[in-house]
């Protein structure tokens, strides 16, 4: 790839300066002392790009960043990322790593965003997919608020412009915004984990049935790809047409944090250098490539420290299966 030329752009609306804590032999509620303490500039689309980095992608990501840090691009190795400089502070993401115990993690709330600085976000989106020639835009992470009118931010204008360019767009929220925009229909693919997909369609998922059933209800919306992430379960893709699961052996997990964003990168690696028929699996990508590098890269990176992808080296084998079984139970079944 050349500086200027990448096949994908990544939007993050509340970028985060990560800071990770490392422990031994947590004591709740006592004083602990850190082994060592990592930060990194990080949000869902920040970590997709990061992770692009490492197959020489140069996948540029848009941020809008409070101004008084202005060294915080150079400090964390970000000159990658596209900046918007607006007035205030990066929020602040606490994660707390045992060695050999669970991962905690504690997220400030988005930075409130001016509409004419969310209009400029738009406008830099845009001209930057330009720039780069673009196929794909990832929209990830949390959805900040207007600080006029306390709304959250209106993705439409960005999804309509994105129509016009012919780019596709994948969509990472949660929580009301993701039901919203799977019920607009505007993603070309969307990949909510098996809770959030259960909480969107109101129902518990217990099988990988239940989960291809739930996913053609967004499909029908007009999400043309629903990638649910099951955790040790793996991948269950579902288009109008087929359905595809995929899932590595399990790994040991040190920190869980961005191994969503690590699957995302995963899966743009792939159906980005492969080319596929313009009808593959009702979309026109190869669906089951990305979702056998998604599981991948999403099992290295829970092996890892760090909050972002550090390394794809000595993937785990993945097995995708063109007919999955639907009756098979989930390991982490899901409450609505």
């Amino acid at each position: 790839m050349t500086e200027k030329s990448s096949p994908v752009v990544t939007l993050t609306p509340a970028p985060t300066l990560d800071r990770t804590y490392f422990v031994k032999n947590l004591v709740e509620g006592g004083v602990n002392r850190a082994d060592r303490v990592g930060e990194e500039l990080a949000g869902k689309g920040i970590n997709v790009s990061r992770g692009l980095q490492l197959v020489e992608m140069s996948a540029p990501g848009v941020v809008p960043i409070g101004n008084a840090d202005p060294g915080v691009l150079m400090r964390t190795g970000s000159g990658f990322l596209v900046p918007l400089w607006v007035e205030g502070t990066l929020r602040v993401s606490t994660t707390v790593v045992e060695y050999d115990g669970p991962t905690t993690k504690i997220n400030e709330h988005p930075r409130p965003l001016k509409m004419h600085d969310w209009e400029a976000v738009i406008d830099l989106t845009e001209k930057t997919v330009k720039d780069f020639g673009a196929s794909w835009l990832v929209v990830a992470g949390a959805h900040p608020e207007i600080e006029e009118t306390g709304e959250v931010i209106d993705l439409q204008p960005l999804f309509d412009r994105m129509t016009a360019l012919g780019v596709k767009v994948v969509l990472d929220t949660s929580g009301a915004p993701l039901r919203y925009w799977a019920q607009k229909g505007n993603a070309t693919v969307m990949k909510p984990n098996a809770h959030e997909l259960s909480e969107c369609v109101g129902r518990d998922l217990n099988t990988i049935g239940d989960v291809i059933d739930a996913a053609r209800e967004l499909n029908n919306w007009g999400v043309d790809c629903i990638m649910a992430s099951l955790g040790i379960d793996g991948i269950v893709a579902v288009t109008k047409t087929h359905a595809i699961h995929a899932y590595t052996a399990p790994v040991k997990v040190i920190n869980t944090v961005g191994a969503g964003d690590s699957t995302i990168a995963g899966f743009l690696s792939a159906v980005t250098s492969h080319a596929a028929d313009p009808n593959a699996y009702g979309v026109g990508f190869d669906v089951a490539e990305g979702i056998a590098a998604a599981v991948q890269w999403g099992a290295a990176k829970v092996q890892q420290p760090t909050s972002g992808l550090s390394s794809i080296e000595n993937l785990v084998e993945a097995t995708v299966d063109l007919i999955p079984d639907r009756d098979r139970p989930l390991g982490e079944p899901a409450t609505a």
